[in-house]
């Protein structure tokens, strides 16, 4: 691939050494690796976060290309999948052969950990990693912007002034992923612009729009993408979200006043606490490649319902989702679906207030602004209700 793209490409292994050093110079990310590796009171000592700089150094040292460098991140990927999760798992992506590229299309619950676990996934089950497709918004911070672009993300602009900026942008974008499949490298890209604050997923129509572009000269432009590309929708599934608050306390500002203004720094603490929080268990579950026949009409509105009816019906649901659906008096005739000795119980609010999930979500309620609690949990509810207007439950 030519250097076309260099505006919105990741870093090349060229440019990996020097980026590597701006990091490692970072004291935000040290802070935030001392976290992930040890306890807070001793990971939060001036000494402790110089030693692991200099233990970063000695890791680093040997790296020379970006596969070097995702081979490195796994280990700490495992031991935060182990720290603050109760377990990952995911279906479906042993159906997935492991000799072409797939464009893979999921909803969108965290910034970083969404994309992260999935390229971790790729990586043990034999797959090449896939290029993740990132808004410019997150790239305000010099750190977020070097570890996101040599993690193999590329850049979606998304705060162009004009019009016609914003269609040369876009087209750029969908120009750089197509380029990727056809180089054989996978994709990813969330179902619609940021994460879904309301744990209600669904598919905007623009983002395949988007990245349809590229093929628009083709009179057959639906089919030509779909014999072209190998369109996977991903769902992923949190047993508990630790950016919860967070986001409830936003949906709840714009309620009240129409409108919410980021604090400093926000996207980048919400990245922590995403990747350091306790999420119970997770689980990822891989479709199968979208084809023409799926499609009731060959339209981007009617590929986007497609691939909710595949995403919706792929989320697990965990304990938390039934007990702030029986919060909020939504009705559930099925027993929890999720993945461990829950899914062979009842959903009665006996068995609900014994789930350790559970019990930390009721302790984050506690905790949680009262304005905000109604939006906690809806947030829980949502995916069922989801379910259930899809015909899924």
């Amino acid at each position: 691939m030519s250097d076309e793209f260099a505006n919105i490409r990741p870093y090349t292994d060229a440019e990996l050494p020097g980026v590597i050093q701006r990091l490692l110079d970072d004291p935000v990310l040290v802070a935030a690796a001392a976290n992930l590796l040890w306890p807070s009171y001793f990971a939060n000592r001036w000494l402790t976060r110089r030693i692991l700089q200099w233990m970063l150094r000695w890791r680093c040292r040997n790296l020379r290309s970006v596969a070097d460098l995702q081979h490195l991140l796994s280990d700490y990927i495992n031991a935060l999948v182990e720290r603050s999760s109760d377990g990952l798992s995911c279906s479906g992506l042993d159906d997935l052969p492991n000799d072409r590229p797939y464009l893979f299309v999921s909803n969108h619950r965290d910034i970083v950990l969404d994309s992260s676990l999935l390229n971790y996934l790729l990586y043990h089950q034999g797959h090449d990693t896939a290029r993740m497709a990132v808004g410019d918004n997150l790239l305000e911070h010099p750190l977020v912007a070097d570890f996101m672009r040599l993690n193999k993300s590329f850049i979606v602009n998304r705060s162009a002034a004009s019009t016609r900026a914003q269609y040369r942008a876009l087209l750029e974008v969908s120009r750089y992923v197509r380029a990727s499949l056809q180089e054989g490298v996978s994709v990813w890209i969330a179902q619609r612009q940021g994460r879904s604050k309301d744990g209600f997923d669904r598919t905007e129509p623009a983002v395949l729009k988007m990245l349809m572009l590229a093929y628009r000269g083709d009179h057959r432009e639906v089919a030509a993408f779909l014999e072209e590309v190998a369109l996977i929708p991903v769902a992923v599934s949190y047993e508990t979200d630790p950016c919860a608050v967070h986001k409830a306390s936003e949906l709840a500002a714009r309620a009240e006043t129409g409108a919410y203004e980021k604090a400093e720094q926000e996207d980048v603490n919400s990245i922590i606490d995403g990747l350091m929080g306790a999420k119970g268990q997770v689980h990822f579950h891989f479709g199968q490649p979208t084809t023409l026949s799926d499609l009731s009409e060959a339209t981007a509105e009617c590929m986007a319902s497609h691939l909710d009816s595949q995403i919706v019906a792929g989320l697990k649901l965990f304990p938390t989702h039934y007990w702030a659906a029986a919060q909020l008096g939504i009705s559930t005739d099925q027993p929890p679906v999720a993945p461990g000795d829950f899914s062979q119980q009842s959903n009665s609010t006996e068995d609900l207030n014994s789930s350790s999930s559970v019990q930390r979500l009721q302790r984050t309620l506690a905790n949680c602004p009262a304005d905000a609690v109604p939006y906690v949990l809806q947030q829980y509810a949502n995916p069922i209700v989801n379910k259930q207007e899809l015909g899924l439950l």
